[in-house]
């Protein structure tokens, strides 16, 4: 009973991704975990897929792009939210850590029944078919990295500050026109307070 437990339990780790929190070495005002970031980023790959589809004549498939994006952290259940300035202090580091994710997947697909393994993994490992999307669902969670920010700061919060002028660099190096679009268009309603928006 407690081997059938572990193989058929992959969903049950999913729902522990709430109790990993995010931006472990920064004061938080808000605490953000796994689940809540994975929600969010879900939400702006989609409109980053839709955006594309809808003003620049691409062919995304929206509703995989927010899937990916749903499932994009959950090897982080084992491996913890490593800070960005750890996780890719040099090459070696780098190395390691993707050693140590693909560890993880194969971990949680062997919780799933053998039949259901392909279909989780094709979400946990990003196929070359999917390159497209997996640059939609990177760009999503650096503008989610982005809206944290923004956040912070507003609640008053300063610790916040220059991880917002880093992470608005790296989305300007990432730039791409659905992004773009999103962070002229929708970004500066973030912004407001709630009267405002």
């Amino acid at each position: 009973m407690a081997d059938n437990k572990k193989n058929n339990s992959f969903f049950a780790v999913f729902f522990r991704q709430k109790y990993i929190n995010r931006w472990g070495l920064m004061r938080n005002v808000t605490n953000e975990n796994l689940s809540t970031h994975a929600a969010e980023v879900s939400c702006i790959a989609h409109a980053l897929a839709v955006i594309g589809n809808t003003y620049f004549g691409k062919n995304y498939n929206a509703d995989r792009v927010a899937t990916l994006a749903l499932y994009h952290d959950m090897p982080e259940v084992f491996t913890g939210d490593l800070p960005t300035p750890v996780k890719y202090a040099n090459d070696a580091l780098r190395q390691c850590y993707a050693q140590l994710e693909q560890k993880a997947v194969e971990q949680l697909t062997d919780r799933l029944p053998e039949k259901l393994q392909g279909e989780y993994k094709a979400l946990l490992e990003i196929t070359p078919e999917d390159e497209q999307l997996k640059k939609l669902v990177k760009g999503a969670d650096k503008l989610c990295a982005l809206l944290k920010c923004i956040e912070e700061e507003k609640s008053g919060n300063s610790d916040f500050s220059s991880a917002r002028v880093s992470t608005q660099r790296s989305l300007k190096a990432m730039s791409f026109e659905e992004l773009d679009y999103f962070i002229q268009h929708f970004l500066p309603a973030f912004e407001g307070t709630l009267d405002e928006i």
